[in-house]
């Protein structure tokens, strides 16, 4: 400390200016006051201007294309609706190779064989970013398979929302007891939320099971015919799915072998009514002569979460972020949705994943702030001191933001561990300068005098460990290099508020503690 000290105190013109400066500054400490409350002002408005999100938003060069196909569309029909679309992603440039799956999905939820994706991987070497060409796919399929509703999504976020359940970043979820009322509502809310800017692929959340077969039996007919209710089932499950009379080995398994009737006896309500069940006593009886076929649109598939019947209104977005279009919407459903009694409404998707993340960090921020907190009481042993160090780490939150506003860079789960990495970044640089200043209060050195000496003594290493930190982080911050983007975020939110507390460590540390030591110092002066 004593070579630091003389090698600090050699006249230089920063010293100098340093000096004078902080003596005008500590002589008009009540400055200080004003000038916090604005820049905590800055701050929240800062905060207010950059997008939020779950994820840090980067370019996967890889995205997800779901589709589905109308309720009840033959395996043959939505191929060739399917290689329509694969027509349009091999003539996109930028498209390298794709895959597709029908019936199937990831996730552990019930998949209609009219559903499925497209895994289409990007080139390396393309001028459009992957926004771009989802784009200019989305418009090409709904205009040329308006019958085929799609939804676009990068790999990664795809893969976690199939994952966790929560598949599309705007969830809007109905709760009620009516089923009627809830798929009309959701009707209602998908055309609301269309409206807003930067959504795209919203769906009502309704999802058709396909046609279905009923057939009425007359119990009281069928029995004079000698058939009973349990007899026709068996003959119509026997029509419709056939039954396996017998297997064959292949290689090391038995195949069953399945025999149905013709397909046109599946399929054709005229041939279904025409077949003929046979009685006990071996008499062919019309099935007209007994039940009734009604051949219905299919049925809505019911979903509950915590036993409560609900509707998902679903949504994803492009060219805004997560935060700022969930107001939008939350003003649109607010200004214009009557809900009648019974229909609750709750946010749910990514949006409420990112909700549940941003609490949970929250709170390990508070304990990291109590923890540091503990550190220099036990340090310093008096509470002024570790009070200063963090007013100066809030008001670093307006490096942070103002990094994030200026690179354009949404606010989410990255650069928020990136803010907690500041609080112990600073609480180290700040120990440095006030046990500086505590080791020259010790010697008799005047508290002014011995805090404007502390803040030059460190002057150079704090310095030197901003420089490295940021030049560190700086290809990080460039997204420079294969993945750099998944942590882009928090490396400008650490350069930004790493910034700005150094220059507060400097200029604002030695007057907010001045100000909460006003007695004692003048105490020492006298």
């Amino acid at each position: 400390m004593e070579r630091e000290l003389s090698r600090e105190s050699k006249p230089s013109r920063f010293g100098a200016w340093y000096e004078r400066s902080m003596a005008i500054l500590l002589r008009r400490r009540w400055w200080a006051v004003p000038c916090a409350i604005g820049l905590l002002a800055l701050a929240a408005f800062l905060y207010t201007r950059i997008g939020t999100s779950f994820m840090p938003e980067m370019d996967e060069g890889t995205f997800v294309l779901d589709y589905n196909s109308p309720p009840g569309t033959s395996l043959d029909e939505t191929n060739r609706m399917l290689m329509k679309v694969e027509a349009i992603l091999m003539s996109v440039p930028e498209v390298e190779s794709y895959s597709r799956r029908t019936g199937t999905q990831l996730g552990f939820f019930l998949t209609e064989p009219n559903n499925g994706d497209y895994l289409v991987k990007l080139r390396k070497d393309r001028r459009r970013g992957i926004d771009g060409v989802m784009a200019e796919v989305r418009t090409r399929v709904e205009r040329s398979q308006p019958a085929l509703r799609i939804e676009f999504g990068q790999l990664m976020m795809d893969v976690i929302g199939d994952l966790t359940n929560n598949p599309s970043p705007v969830e809007i979820k109905l709760f009620g007891d009516d089923p009627v009322l809830l798929r009309q509502k959701a009707g209602e809310v998908k055309k609301l939320i269309e409206g807003v800017p930067g959504v795209v692929d919203a769906f009502d959340g309704v999802v058709i099971s396909g046609p279905s077969i009923l057939v009425h039996v007359d119990a009281a007919r069928a029995a004079m015919a000698g058939l009973s209710v349990a007899d026709v089932r068996e003959e119509m499950e026997a029509l419709i799915h056939g039954r396996a009379e017998t297997s064959i080995q292949m290689g090391e398994k038995l195949m069953a072998i399945r025999i149905r009737y013709p397909l046109e006896y599946r399929t054709d309500m005229e041939k279904i009514e025409g077949v003929r069940l046979i009685n006990g006593a071996g008499v062919p009886v019309p099935l007209s002569n007994v039940a009734t076929v009604e051949k219905t649109g299919g049925q809505a598939e019911i979903h509950r979460e915590r036993l409560r019947q609900l509707v998902a209104v679903t949504a994803r977005i492009e060219g805004r972020d997560l935060g700022h279009t969930i107001d939008d919407i939350r003003r649109a459903l607010a200004s214009r949705l009557v809900l009648p009694a019974g229909v609750t409404l709750e946010f749910g998707g990514v949006y409420q994943t990112q909700q549940e993340s941003f609490r949970g960090l929250l709170l390990v921020a508070i304990a990291a702030v109590m923890l540091v907190f503990l550190v220099l009481l036990f340090e310093f042993g008096e509470f002024a001191v570790p009070v200063s160090i963090f007013i100066i780490n809030l008001l670093s939150l307006v490096g942070v933001f103002g990094a994030l506003w200026i690179t354009g860079v949404t606010f989410n789960i990255s650069s928020f561990v990136g803010v907690i990495m500041i609080i112990g970044i600073v609480a180290e640089n700040a120990i440095f300068v006030m046990h500086a200043a505590g080791e020259l209060r010790a010697t008799g050195v005047p508290l002014e005098s011995a805090l404007i000496m502390a803040g030059r003594a460190r002057t150079r290493p704090i310095l030197m460990t901003t420089l490295a930190a940021v030049l560190a982080l700086m290809p990080l911050a460039l997204g420079a290099g294969a993945g750099s983007q998944l942590q882009q975020s928090l490396a400008i939110a650490v350069i930004g508020g790493f910034s700005v507390s150094s220059v507060l460590l400097f200029f604002g540390l030695p007057v907010v503690y001045r100000l909460l030591v006003r007695e004692r110092a003048q105490g020492v002066r006298a």
